[in-house]
């Protein structure tokens, strides 16, 4: 793991000197962007194929409907056709899952580079580092404890917090419209009734978005910045990725 993160930490460093003549002190901060964006890229393909089977099921809520009703009293049965289903048309309801999994292993990488002292035994070069004065090792707390809420590191973060707030409030609005366009299909158990909180959960998804306040505010900042610029990518890539999703359930061609 030591020589994994010193690794690790070298690429940093080394996106680090390449943008270093063009965003001078704020180029780690500037290679933990541009470090975000090659991770997306390398996903991207993933996105869009979660998109396709995102876009497929929605096609198949009418025919998902019909095997409940056909099926209701025979749960066992109404789940084996439902799988029948999505095998026929090729549609995986993990999918979705993939991208964000896959970008977890990311951020962690981050979150432990900017939370070590030490790396390779050797003490740990880029937590001398900052964005606007704010360390990229430091959090909110942090930023509070030295000149406050308007000083010259929580004004960084209030940068920060109002990007995520504005990403935030696109994605709710953008969520919330495509849900009244495209409703979910309740979610059964084994007795064929739907699974308890279901509807709950539905309603909060929407607001999900807005959870990513919390993550900046207590990670270290090196993080906070991995988890803004991939929660805009998010939303820039979905708006893009369901563009064609129409009201009444229909789906143009997919992406």
């Amino acid at each position: 793991m030591s020589a994994f993160m010193s690794a690790f930490a070298s690429l940093v460093g080394s996106l680090a000197d390449l943008l270093q003549p063009l965003f001078q002190t704020a180029s780690t901060a500037a290679a933990i962007v541009l470090f975000t964006a090659l991770v997306r890229l390398a996903v991207h393909p993933l996105s869009r194929a979660a998109a396709r089977g995102q876009k497929a099921r929605t096609r198949l809520q009418p025919q998902i409907a019909e095997l409940r009703k056909k099926h209701g009293k025979n749960p066992e049965r109404m789940q084996k056709a439902i799988m029948e289903l999505h095998a026929a048309e090729k549609v995986s309801p993990l999918s979705g899952c993939l991208p964000s999994l896959l970008q977890m292993p990311a951020f962690f990488l981050l979150y432990h580079l900017f939370s070590s002292g030490s790396i390779g035994g050797e003490p740990n070069a880029l937590l001398g580092h900052d964005l606007l004065g704010a360390p990229l090792g430091a959090r909110w707390h942090d930023a509070l404890a030295d000149g406050g809420l308007f000083g010259a590191q929580g004004l960084v973060y209030l940068g920060l917090f109002a990007i995520v707030a504005a990403v935030a409030t696109f994605s709710y609005t953008r969520t919330k419209r495509q849900m009244a366009a495209n409703p979910m299909t309740p979610v059964t158990g084994p007795d064929g009734q739907p699974v308890p909180g279901f509807g709950a959960m539905t309603r909060l998804m929407p607001l999900l978005s807005f959870a990513t306040l919390i993550t900046v505010a207590v990670v270290p900042l090196a993080a906070a910045l991995y988890v803004v610029t991939t929660t805009t990518w998010t939303a820039i890539e979905r708006a893009w990725l369901y563009r064609d999703l129409v009201p009444g359930g229909a789906v143009a061609t997919a992406a």
